[in-house]
């Protein structure tokens, strides 16, 4: 990218700038070498001609698609490009083939919708904008055309946006070669679906990246021999094992670790995880959550990616279990021990964490305080057990968690590949690279030096492929190319991976050697490469390197490095984990197949690494490879902030300078004969104005010129660098030139105009003169022509009478003789006609008698031939009937066929069978456990109280201590006699004491044993809402099993075309009034499944008046559901479902019981009859009937204060609206001995009472504004989902229609057929419009919803047309916008017909694109000013968006130019001010599919509902229980 030398004065460049990169000037003085230059923002700047370079200053504004387009192809033009494209939200850029993607960091829909697949399916590489679909085509079409496998290389630094391209390539892959869905899941799902897994395991949070891939990934997608996608393969790299052990701030560990550590509190509890602040793997750095990542929902989400990808119930537990034991294992800490060098567990919280650790990974804990703290070793005479000092066992730890770790990744991997599954038959296959890039931080250590050798092997790769590109362009134009230079690094490659002596290899050399420190390897480094003039080593360092990296230098710390290298399994955690109780522990541990004597055996991570390269590299050079490099424009990652020094460093990191080096090398600078004359015939008029051929001309104005070193080849002309300046400046000159000789020609043309006006005002006054003389000389004339004129006319009249005399004898001469000819003519055609008639009568005889005779013999002829003929057939017929042998036996091979479907379907429905069985079976089990845990209670209570009673009576019946008395003692037999008395009352009141502590201690017991049964029950509960976890799990597996033989069915179908298809599951799970039953009174409240069971073991013990009520109000119910499950149509108006269900919850006076059933059925009647989406009819007809049965229960209803306080339901499968809705209510059925309104009839919504409404009710309202707001979105949605493609069509004509108006006039026939497709999509557009609005006009949808479907629906289509138009370019032109406002026309004249009442403000919601489109049709742009713009034409777009506008516009049709460049310039600085000012510069619009009322905006709108005179359906008019809906008479 040398500078040219043909810098002149006035010349514009571009110089260096310290914090923009590069800046541009112009120069002003040249002093020998050194140029001042002035810059744009004001600046003088003095620099060296070799350091600047110039620039195009007749550029397209926007910039061009493909950098090889650019005039000065250097640094400076191709930063100002990508700037100049980023500005205008136009991220991607090709450099001939490679694709430049800049990361956006802002949604852009209409970038990656499936109408944008569909316009580069099929479409030449470079023909439409630049985009990474275009890559993927290319990619594709190589492949099938060619039959050569392809490859993708992404690649770029942490938050560039490699994953979401990689994510954007395999939905264009699938979109080109995907399969249908009736084969279940599809490869490419497989695959898209994997991503959340591996992201859990692979990704953590980087200084520059909160969801940063620290592993290499490349996808092999499989295609069969017609191009459809057959299997995949994921293989990884170099997974950042050290991440698990050691991490900084602010940096996070992998995403498993803090998920699990959310997960629900019962898995928590089970590994026994806390906050993550607690473990030493993850209290490293400060940061514990990511902002707008819900770890518990992402935890939740990567249970369900591991569901679909194939991974078990069972192996999903064992992987927590060895995350949560990572965990564990990491707070384990160690002290010193009472011997030299040994250590032993630091205190009690380790051992709980070592106990957990082994309880969790299944093996022994002491076997695993061994193999943490000791080593075996192996000698010849005997073995050897040492200890480990503190620190040496730390490092033990850490290597034991990073092994697990590193297997535990390895196996998910092995497990996604093979649940996707490979095809061995595939020939051929596309390879998407999601790699890491370049990488160079404050400290580097041995990942990054992996990291930058693996790029140095892709650059190398890279320079070939595009080496190899320059000589096919050369080639393709048959010029020498010999002469160019080719950008190596293999001396680089040498360095780090020869063998011996390079750093791979030593580095494995050094830790062979237990002595061998990080000193002696750098040391080591020194001495071999103290040569090397890619290796330096840093002055003031004794550990660090330094290596010459194509992107830059790049310092190293050796400090790490053999610690990192080694990959050795310590044999003692080898055998721990081999010998695990877990099969899963196990088998990621398998036995080691050669038994070696040391303890340990060696393996390198570089080598390893360096051998999975080569393999990688081997599969890329078998491959046709494509480049992909993306960029990140700024470090905050925030949209439209464009950091140029960033972007610089990162576009040499991507090797996109080598690249434009590797041109330069070569002809950086290629034109078509076209172009080139177009800019360069100035210099040469007279070769344009001969008839010489374009390359001729070229090859005549570049010898004109004296270059030498070009090259010319078939189509294009190929210039050296520097070349296309020298033409520049002579062309400068040229128009310089021209530019004065245009100035004397000016000054010559205003000379002569003055002359031109004197010399007309003389000819004026000449004029007047002869106008004098000539009226004099007309009037002499006048006289003469008069006398003339009279003669005339007398000699006229005296001929004229001559002439009638002797012309009215003639005519009656002549009159006489033509009656004479006419009657003899008369006569001869009568004679004449007579004698035909007998002549065509004699020859209609003769005619008729030879064709009879002529039809006799023709009879005769068929018969004879008809006989031959039938003869032959019947031969025929009998061959074919030896040959029904073989049609027999195939039908036996379709019948067999037919059978062995029928069987395997039989069989699918008996393993459904089965697994229900076991299900109800397992409940039960439960069920009699905890009614048995219950009746234990019950009888230890009851022991307990009977107890406490014989204590108690014990007490009491113990004989009172009597007191002693002092008497005189008289009679000493009588003393002695009284003294044993004492002695035995005492005794017996020990004994009674002593019964008394004995009840007291069993009175204790008994508690205790209380407690441990009431924890049971506990237990129980919990184990209860395991089996209800399990049920749901079963259900899901259950559906999964559905839509297996769903896919059975449909295959059985293709042979038996009458079958039938089963319908889907209803969304909700059928209920009836059993979910509670009334015994003695009480309701007894418990969860469905033991309501199910538990109902099924009670005895009817209710009375049979209350059992005889409650069947009468089931039966009622049962009626009502049954009637409006139908379609009960409308009556003056009004909704005859709605105003029923209204009137029978009225009077039974459901809205103000407890508990109740009925809401729970007259929901699950709607679910089901809005199941089908696409029916608009029954999604129309129940749109009205929930707006009326909602406008009543808002005008009755009102809550209550018990109802406020009522206690929530348990909810265990959703805390959402519809997870409500689908679990239910749970009630006893209401009571019948409810009175009626006392004859009185309801009439309007002023005559409603007000309803106290319990929690049933309220809840009841809740779900039905839930369930008309989904109805509402699914019309929406459905109407939306018509239209969306025909939008796509509307947006811009086709080609063909396009090539033909540009031609003119002579193509107006073509531009009205044209133009009349083009208005047909619109029409198309109004018909559904028309559809919906009379569906919704039948079923009195009310006009407030009415209008709000259509204005979103408006909006929708302003947003998807404003949008396409700005994503787009060759939508932004005349012709195109003329196009979209005769469409547009249609829509007002629909808004106008449908009226108002409709319509409403539908038509203002199209003002974005009815005033883009207004600016694209007006004429004389240039002369309109920015406020006219801005304040008059299009006062709703935003300053991006007419920016954008402005910049893409064309003309295809007249060939006018947009506004003028001060416009442009002005327009660029508002936004820098609104960028600055934080205002957002997103351009496009986004949709709104939010719902646009609330229940109180239905309230207001809706006109009132008379529900007195509503005739009552047919089918519960004569039932007596429903007598209360027949109108009543006043």
């Amino acid at each position: 990218m040398a500078a040219p030398v043909n810098i002149i004065v006035g010349t514009h460049v571009w110089v260096e700038d310290p914090e923009l990169a590069w800046i541009g000037g112009e120069v002003f003085k040249i002093s020998g070498e050194d140029v001042h230059v002035q810059t744009t923002d004001g600046k003088t700047v003095v620099t060296n001609i070799s350091k600047v370079f110039p620039k195009d200053t007749e550029a397209p504004p926007g910039g061009v698609d493909d950098m090889t387009k650019l005039s000065y192809l250097h640094e400076p033009g191709v930063l100002h490009n990508l700037a100049a494209r980023y500005e205008l939200n136009e991220i991607y850029t090709y450099t001939g083939n490679i694709l430049i993607a800049i990361n956006p960091f802002q949604r852009l829909p209409h970038l990656y919708d499936t109408h944008m697949m569909e316009q580069y399916k099929g479409a030449a590489f470079g023909e439409l904008s630049p985009h990474v679909f275009a890559i993927a085509e290319v990619a594709y079409r190589a492949m099938i055309n060619e039959g050569k496998s392809n490859s993708i290389l992404v690649s770029g630094e942490s938050g560039a946006g490699k994953t979401e391209t990689t994510k954007m390539l395999m939905r264009y892959l699938a979109y080109l070669g995907g399969r249908s869905g009736v084969e279940g899941r599809t490869v490419e799902q497989q695959v898209l679906e994997s991503n959340p897994v591996l992201e859990a395991f692979g990704n953590a949070k980087t200084v520059r990246n909160n969801n940063s891939s620290r592993f290499g990934k490349f996808v092999e997608i499989q295609f069969d021999k017609n191009g459809r996608i057959s299997g995949a393969a994921v293989r990884t790299y170099l997974l950042e094992r050290s991440r698990v052990c050691q991490i900084s701030d602010p940096e996070r560990n992998y995403h498993c670790f803090y998920l699990l550590c959310a997960a629900p509190p019962e898995v928590r509890e089970k590994y026994k995880l806390e906050n993550p602040k607690t473990f030493h793997y993850l209290n490293q750095s400060n940061c514990y959550a990511l902002d707008g990542v819900d770890d518990a929902q992402e935890y939740l989400a990567t249970r369900r990616a591991m569901d679909i990808v194939g991974i078990s119930e069972e192996e999903q537990e064992a992987i927590f279990r060895v995350v949560a034991a990572i965990l564990h294992l990491g707070n384990i800490e160690f002290a010193k021990g009472v011997d030299v060098d040994s250590s032993v567990l630091k205190d009690e919280k380790s051992r709980f964490h070592l106990n957990m650790t082994a309880e969790l990974l299944r093996c022994d804990a002491k076997t695993l305080e061994d193999a943490l703290i000791k080593r075996v070793m192996v000698t010849p005479e005997e073995i050897i057990t040492r200890t480990l000092d503190p620190v040496a066992a730390v490092g033990s730890r850490d290597a034991f968690a990073k092994t697990i770790y590193s297997r535990l990744f390895d196996w998910l991997v092995d497990k996604i590949n093979f649940s996707i599954g490979q095809d061995p038959n595939s020939k051929t296959l596309i390879g998407v690279l999601d790699i890491y890039g370049f990488e160079s931080f404050k400290f580097n250590s041995f990942e990054q030096f992996c990291i930058n050798f693996t790029n140095e092997k892709l650059q190398q790769h890279f320079n070939q492929h595009v080496f190899k590109m320059e000589q096919e362009e050369y080639t393709k134009e048959e010029i020498n190319w010999s002469y160019i230079e080719f950008v190596d690094n293999q001396d680089v490659l040498d360095l780090i991976e020869k063998k011996p002596g390079g750093i791979i290899a030593l580095l494995d050399e050094a830790c062979m050697f237990p002595k061998s420190t990080h000193e002696t390897f750098a040391q080591k480094l020194y001495q071999t490469f103290k040569n090397n003039k890619r290796f330096i080593k840093p002055k003031l360092s004794r550990t660090n390197f330094t290596i010459s990296h194509y992107a830059g230098e790049v310092v190293y710390l050796a400090d790490l490095f053999l610690d990192k290298n080694k990959d050795y399994v310590v044999a003692e955690h080898q055998d721990l984990l081999t010998a695990s109780k877990c099969p899963f522990v196990a088998a990621l541990f398998p036995p080691s197949p050669e038994e070696s004597s040391k303890s340990s055996k060696f393996s390198s991570i570089g080598t390893r690494f360096k051998q999975q390269l080569q393999a990688l590299m081997e599969t890329l050079s078998s491959t046709e490879p494509h480049y992909i490099r993306c960029v990140k424009p700024n470090n905050v990652l925030k949209p439209a902030i464009f950091e140029n020094a960033n972007i610089i460093q990162q576009l040499r990191c991507g090797g996109v300078l080598e690249a434009i080096r590797i041109s330069c090398a070569g002809y950086p600078t290629r034109r078509t004969f076209y172009e080139f004359l177009h800019r360069f015939g100035v210099l040469a008029p007279e070769v344009l104005d001969g008839n010489y051929d374009d390359k001729v001309a070229c090859q005549m104005i570049l010898d004109k010129m004296g270059l030498k070193g070009y090259q010319i080849g078939k189509a294009k002309v190929f210039l050296r660098a520097g070349q296309m300046a020298e033409l520049d400046a002579r062309r400068a000159e040229v128009l310089g030139n021209a530019a004065r000789t245009i100035q004397r020609q000016i000054r010559t043309y205003i000379a002569r105009k003055e002359f031109l006006a004197f010399r007309k005002a003389a000819i004026v006054l000449q004029s007047h003169w002869r106008g004098i003389l000539a009226c004099k000389l007309y009037e002499q004339l006048r006289r003469e022509a008069a006398a003339l004129k009279i003669q005339t006319n007398f000699r006229l009249y005296i001929a004229r009478e001559s002439y009638l005399t002797l012309r009215l004898s003639a005519i009656t001469l002549q009159t006489g003789l033509r009656a004479m000819t006419a009657r003899n003519e008369f006569r001869f055609r009568k004679q004449t006609k007579a004698a035909i008639i007998v002549q065509a009568y004699l020859r209609c005889h003769i005619a008729y008698s030879y064709y009879k005779s002529l039809q006799k013999a023709a009879i005769i002829t068929q018969c004879g031939w008809r006989r031959r003929v039938a003869r032959r057939e019947l031969r025929k017929l009998k061959m074919a009937a030896r040959e029904t042998g073989a049609l027999k036996e195939a039908k036996d091979k379709l019948e067999k066929r037919v059978e062995e479907l029928t069987w395997r379907l039989q069989l699918e429905k008996r393993l459904r069978t089965d697994l229900e069985e076991e299900k109800a079976q397992e409940i039960a089990k439960l069920q009699d456990a905890l009614h048995a845990m219950q009746m234990q209670v019950e009888e230890a209570n009851a022991r307990v109280i009977k107890e406490q009673e014989a204590a108690q009576k014990a007490i009491e019946e113990a004989p009172p201590i009597i007191k002693e008395t002092p008497v005189i003692v008289q009679d000493t037999e009588k003393v002695d006699r009284l003294t044993a008395e004492v002695e035995s009352l005492k005794a017996s009141q020990l004994s009674e004491r002593q019964v008394a502590e004995e009840a007291r201690k069993a009175c204790t017991d008994a508690e205790a044993r209380n407690s441990a049964l009431v924890k049971k029950l506990e237990d129980a509960e919990r184990k209860v809402d395991q089996l209800q976890e399990s049920v749901q799990r079963l259900e899901e597996k259950l559906s999964n099993s559905e839509s297996e033989i769903q896919v059975l069915r449909q295959q059985a179908l293709t042979i038996s075309p009458t079958g039938k298809s089963t319908r889907h599951r209803p969304m909700f799970i059928p209920r009836t009034t059993e979910n509670g039953n009334v015994i003695n009174g009480e309701t007894k409240i418990t969860s469905d499944t033991t309501l199910a069971i538990a109902n099924a073991r009670e005895p009817e013990s209710e009375e049979k008046p209350q059992k005889s009520l409650n069947e009468k109000q089931q039966e009622n119910q049962d009626l009502l559901i049954k009637c409006i499950s139908q379609n009960l149509g409308f009556f003056g108006g009004k909704p005859v479902a709605a105003c029923v269900i209204y009137k029978c919850l009225l009077h039974w006076r459901s809205f103000e019981v407890e508990r109740t059933s009925v809401f729970d059925r007259i929901i699950q009647t709607i679910a089901s009859a809005v199941e089908v989406q696409d029916n608009n009819d029954v999604l129309v007809y129940w749109l009205s009937n929930s707006s009326t049965l909602l406008l009543l229960l808002q005008h009755t209803l009102k809550a209550s204060g018990a109802a406020s306080l009522t206690p929530q339901r348990r909810r265990t499968a959703s805390a959402s609206l519809f997870g409500r809705m689908s679990q239910g209510l749970r009630g006893s059925p209401q009571s019948a001995t409810i009175s009626f309104l006392n004859g009185r009839g309801l009439s309007r919504l002023e005559d409603l009472r007000q309803v106290e409404a319990k929690y049933p009710a309220l809840l009841f309202k809740q779900q039905l504004t839930a369930f008309l707001e989904k109805i509402y979105g699914m019309i929406r949605d459905n109407l939306k989902k018509e239209i969306s493609p025909l939008l796509g069509l509307c947006i811009q004509a086709p080609r063909t229609s396009r090539a033909s108006l540009v031609k003119g006039r002579s193509q107006a026939k073509a531009n009205a057929v044209a133009q009349q497709a083009l208005i047909a999509h619109w029409q198309s557009i109004v018909k559904s419009l028309n559809s919906y609005l009379n569906i919704m006009k039948a079923n009195y949808v009310p006009p407030f919803l009415v209008r709000k479907v259509f204005t979103q629906i408006f909006s929708f289509i302003n947003v998807q047309l404003f949008n396409s138009l700005l994503l787009r370019r060759e939508c932004c032109s005349f012709s195109n916008g003329e196009y979209v406002k005769a469409g547009l026309a249609e829509l007002e004249q629909w808004c106008c017909e449908a009226t108002q009442e409709y319509a409403g403000t539908a038509w203002d919601e199209l003002k974005h694109i009815r005033q883009a489109v207004g600016f694209l049709v007006i004429h004389q742009k240039p002369k309109k000013t920015l406020n006219e713009i801005t304040k008059e034409l299009c006062p709703v777009l935003s300053i991006q968006q007419l920016y954008r506008i402005s910049t893409m516009y064309w003309d295809d049709k007249y060939g006018t130019h947009t506004v003028s460049s001060e416009i442009i310039s002005s327009m660029r600085v508002m936004m820098t001010e609104d960028s600055n000012n934080a205002v957002s510069s997103s351009f496009l619009l986004d949709d709104d599919s939010s719902i646009p009322f609330t229940v109180d905006d239905i309230s207001k709108s809706m006109p009132q509902v008379e529900i007195a005179d509503i005739e009552p359906p047919q089918l519960i008019r004569e039932n007596s229980g429903f007598g209360f809906l027949l109108p009543r008479s006043e």
